[in-house]
């Protein structure tokens, strides 16, 4: 007989999620499951397994209890039938693409993307004779500039929103409907928004990747990504990219995530504030040009947020007068902000994309994309707002 899961409140959902089944010793935190292999009852018992007749666990890069934990808990804070940890989220991009595309095919982007995902798609991937076709910011949310770019080829489309670093937004629906209407699947990085203020697949998306590192960790300790989607979807990429090239996740990481998810409603709840208060804050300074932040009405696509987002996020960017040496010397007077390029920590962390993690742009794509030479990206930590904002006052005065 079924048991019918209640119908739990999202801030519920992400603290107790799939955690609610009883193991033998009763723990009340999930046990880590720290073995590469699983003992069979017996020589029949272990056949079945791998013939798939039975359902059980042979060996971790296969499958592993606790990963599989983490696993239906993000499936279903997503809203998706399963999903798939990876041992990074650079891995999880990669699986989606080699799993779908093969020589010859072609799949359509965003041209806004994290550094390492534009030269996966735009250097690595073309070694395998997948080509990229990308679409410009200023024509993201165009039906036609995306379906110029498809053809019986492309397998797949994919966007970041809010993209790195440059926080636009990508009409989700629009591309969902592209992908559908052209027999392509519809991808989405959702590693910015996070499953709590964003769910994809209830716009159209057939499939959502994170870097788990960023929100879903969120203490800076740990490294992995997670793939969301259908049942079938998740086998297919497990049967033929995750067994064979082996990018799994460790149980002991998984555990961490797990830990690490049940505090998220708290810390998205929290950067959201104040990400939204250093944005306008931002905004009055003379030495910041432009102040990109998606919650804010001047966001060219705050409208498109509103309707997709519950809330905008911790994740901000903003161009001072200057340029790269400008953007440099802030880097190098902050105090509180850590240089760091990573996201999603209690930490307030700061970069500058030229220089670092958006260097695997040539100036000329980066221009394109929208990455100016004195653009900064803040991840807005979860300490005092005004704190934040003095330190940032401080470098700011070293320009």
């Amino acid at each position: 007989m079924a048991i019918r899961r209640p119908n739990y409140s999202r801030k519920t959902e992400i603290v107790h999620g799939t955690d609610r089944g009883r193991s033998e010793a009763g723990d009340l935190v999930p046990p880590i499951h720290m073995t590469s292999a699983f003992e069979f009852k017996n020589a029949d018992h272990g056949a079945a397994l791998f013939a798939g007749e039975k359902d059980g666990y042979i060996y971790t890069r296969i499958a592993n209890p606790t990963v599989g934990r983490m696993e239906a808990k993000i499936a279903r804070l997503e809203k998706c039938a399963a999903a798939v940890a990876t041992g990074s989220g650079m891995a999880a991009i990669a699986a989606v693409a080699l799993t779908l595309a093969k020589p010859g095919d072609n799949f359509v982007a965003s041209t806004t993307l994290y550094g390492g995902t534009f030269n996966l798609f735009t250097q690595r991937l073309r070694n395998f004779g997948i080509e990229a076709r990308l679409v410009p910011p200023e024509k993201a949310n165009s039906r036609q500039a995306i379906t110029s770019r498809i053809d019986a080829r492309t397998r797949f489309l994919f966007m970041e929103t809010p993209a790195n670093p440059t926080l636009d937004i990508i009409d989700i629906a629009v591309w969902a409907d592209a992908a559908r209407t052209h027999n392509a699947a519809c991808i989405v990085d959702n590693t910015f928004a996070t499953p709590y203020l964003q769910n994809p697949a209830t716009l159209g998306a057939d499939i959502v990747v994170h870097s788990a590192t960023k929100y879903i960790g969120g203490h800076a300790d740990v490294i992995g990504g997670v793939i969301t989607g259908s049942r079938e979807m998740m086998s297919r990429i497990r049967e033929e990219y995750l067994h064979s090239f082996g990018p799994v996740m460790s149980p002991f990481n998984a555990w961490l995530f797990l830990r690490g998810l049940k505090t998220l409603a708290i810390r998205m709840e929290k950067h959201c504030e104040n990400a939204r208060q250093v944005a306008d804050w931002l905004q009055s300074q003379r030495v910041v040009r432009k102040v990109y932040y998606p919650g804010l009405a001047t966001h060219p696509n705050h409208q498109v947020a509103k309707t997709q987002m519950r809330a905008f996020g911790g994740m901000l960017a903003f161009e001072v007068k200057g340029g790269i040496q400008a953007g440099k010397t802030i880097m190098d007077k902050v105090r509180l902000c850590r240089l760091a390029v990573s996201l999603g920590d209690c930490e307030t962390l700061i970069q500058h994309p030229a220089s670092m993690t958006h260097s695997t742009y040539s100036r000329s794509e980066r221009l394109e994309a929208g990455i100016n030479d004195g653009l900064i990206r803040l991840s807005v930590g979860i300490e005092n707002p005004v704190d934040i904002e003095s330190d940032l006052e401080g470098a700011f005065k070293q320009i």
